[in-house]
């Protein structure tokens, strides 16, 4: 199998799977069939834990006992949870975050 023929196989199996996960969820509970308890409460909690997952394994390589200290990542912080209490817009809190982090690390902390 020759490179472009193995591309847009791993093209055409990553579009099908991709539309498959998206239609998924409408063909297991179409609008007139009640959504399952256990599915409602994983809608719930799922992007919380997902959210808190990310953020310890953003933060689990960070050295206290070393420059620049944590102190980039521990100023985004502040900025996100800062933003968020502000404005209460999830959007906004992670770009501004990711701006101050990247900005911080790029020219403050070289």
């Amino acid at each position: 199998m020759n490179k472009l023929t193995h591309d847009i196989l791993v093209i055409i199996i990553v579009a099908a799977v991709t539309m498959l996960t998206r239609f998924l969820p409408f063909l297991l509970f179409p609008g007139n069939r009640k959504i399952p308890k256990p599915i409602t409460f994983l809608s719930r909690v799922l992007p919380c834990s997902v959210m808190g997952m990310l953020v310890i394994y953003c933060l689990k390589d960070i050295s206290l006992l070393s420059a620049p200290y944590g102190i980039p990542e521990f100023l985004s912080i502040a900025l996100v949870a800062g933003t968020y209490i502000w404005k209460r817009n999830t959007l906004l809190s992670i770009l501004l975050g990711t701006v101050c982090y990247m900005l911080l690390i790029q020219f403050v902390f070289v």
